[in-house]
């Protein structure tokens, strides 16, 4: 299922963007980016799971906590799903605590063996409650996405390896011990590890982790497509499996939808729900099927589908030297103008011909903006005057003759809102040099 924005009521037809582009700048054509379809991950199936997990934990003391018995069948009940798909599956042992933990590892035949994109979830609970949003969510999303893969006979270029995780709840155990054990030439052969720890949490909001900027960006224009807006995951920062995989230098990222915290006014305007925790059942007994948001549920899991599917197609960038900013720039309604800046260093002579400029406004009324690239003498180059009528946001790449500026130096998107009501940020700005 996908999701959009509110537009403006009585919005104007779209209106062709070469009609409206500034006499005064040198124009630019604009060309879509890439997409790599994947399929709608079915919120259905990732909430059948989770009535599997809760009838596991009722059928076994409450809970599917690291050394009960809740949790191994857990483990037996992914392990299952998984070879019946067609995954080589390894159960690995470890002990914690005096038990004995275990973790499920999945691989999909095929991809090249030197370049391993991997995700992953932690698949305990405590042993106060079933953890269904802490974390069936996760585990729940990423099964079916790795479902998917076998449904579709995904055959990417990179290889895929899942895994699900035991006694997180007692220190990122079961995702230490996995990474302890890869020899240091299997642990450089990992392209990206991708952790998935609470995606619906009833009280939501949309938190993408910082680490990595190209696992980042995927996430972050995946919402920005959908027009929800994200922001950087602080909470949870170093407090999940994540962190075990970046301790030794692997490129991370993930998704999360708030725990205890409370979600603030701002953030409640943002995305609705109510000034309270984002889950008010963390780590507690009503952390049961009823304490799920569907509709993060199932942003979030199609969300996980786009990335490994994205991600495992080898890079999604034209060949060239690309220089990006992936900060957020908030726009002003109806105000000044704002920038995002792009240092180019390191490129010999003048910019090309073909300079490939990628915008990615988030923005519920794109026929209010202005967007321009400064190159670094202050030259103007018109991307859009006002051009798109009521349609969201603008995600393009423009191409450019900037063959008369110097390459090096301080490069701008610049941005004006002119007209009033409708708000966004910029997403991200970068420019390929070939």
């Amino acid at each position: 299922m996908k999701f959009s924005v509110p537009r403006r009521v009585g919005a104007v037809a779209a209106l062709a963007l070469a009609g409206l582009l500034g006499t005064s700048a040198p124009s630019a054509t604009a060309q879509p980016d890439a997409v790599l379809a994947a399929p709608d991950i079915s919120v259905a199936n990732v909430k059948q799971h989770l009535a599997d997990f809760q009838s596991i934990a009722t059928a076994n003391g409450g809970n599917r906590a690291h050394g009960r018995t809740g949790y191994k069948a857990s483990i037996d009940f992914v392990k299952a799903k998984l070879d019946a798909a067609g995954y080589t599956t390894t159960v690995q042992q470890f002990t914690s605590s005096g038990a004995t933990g275990y973790n499920l590892i999945a691989d999909w035949p095929g991809g090249d063996p030197n370049q391993v994109l991997m995700a992953g979830s932690h698949l305990d609970s405590v042993t106060s409650g079933p953890g269904i949003n802490d974390n069936g969510s996760g585990s729940a999303a990423v099964l079916e996405t790795a479902l998917a893969v076998s449904r579709a006979g995904l055959q990417p270029t990179k290889h895929l390896r899942f895994g699900w995780w035991g006694a997180e709840e007692l220190g990122l155990v079961g995702s230490k011990y996995y990474v302890s054990q890869l020899p240091t030439t299997e642990r450089s052969k990992l392209s990206g590890y991708l952790n998935f720890d609470m995606i619906g949490s009833p009280n939501p909001g949309y938190f993408v982790y910082d680490d990595d900027p190209t696992i980042e960006q995927t996430f972050k224009s995946y919402f920005a497509g959908l027009g929800v807006p994200t922001e950087i995951e602080t909470e949870g920062d170093g407090r999940s499996d994540h962190a075990s995989f970046k301790n030794v230098g692997v490129p991370v990222g993930g998704l999360f939808t708030g725990a205890s915290r409370v979600k603030s006014s701002a953030q409640v305007q943002k995305w609705g729900g109510t000034a309270t925790a984002f889950d008010r059942c963390y780590h507690s007994s009503c952390d049961t099927t009823s304490n799920i948001n569907d509709t993060a549920l199932d942003r979030n899991s199609d969300a996980i589908a786009h990335a490994i599917w994205t991600l495992s197609a080898g890079t999604t960038q034209p060949p060239g030297t690309v220089f990006e900013n992936t900060a957020d720039v908030s726009i002003p309604d109806n105000g000044a103008a704002v920038t995002s800046t792009v240092n180019v260093t390191g490129v010999t002579g003048n910019a090309p011909s073909n300079l490939a400029v990628g915008v990615d406004i988030v923005h519920t009324y794109r026929g209010d903006l202005v967007v321009d690239l400064v190159a670094p003498d202050g030259s103007v180059y018109s991307l859009s005057n006002r051009s798109g009528g009521s349609a969201d946001n603008i995600n393009q790449t423009f191409t450019v003759n900037a063959s008369s500026e110097v390459a090096n130096g301080a490069w701008k998107l610049r941005v004006q809102d002119k007209a009033s009501v409708d708000t966004g940020y910029i997403n991200s700005f970068k420019l390929t040099f070939p």
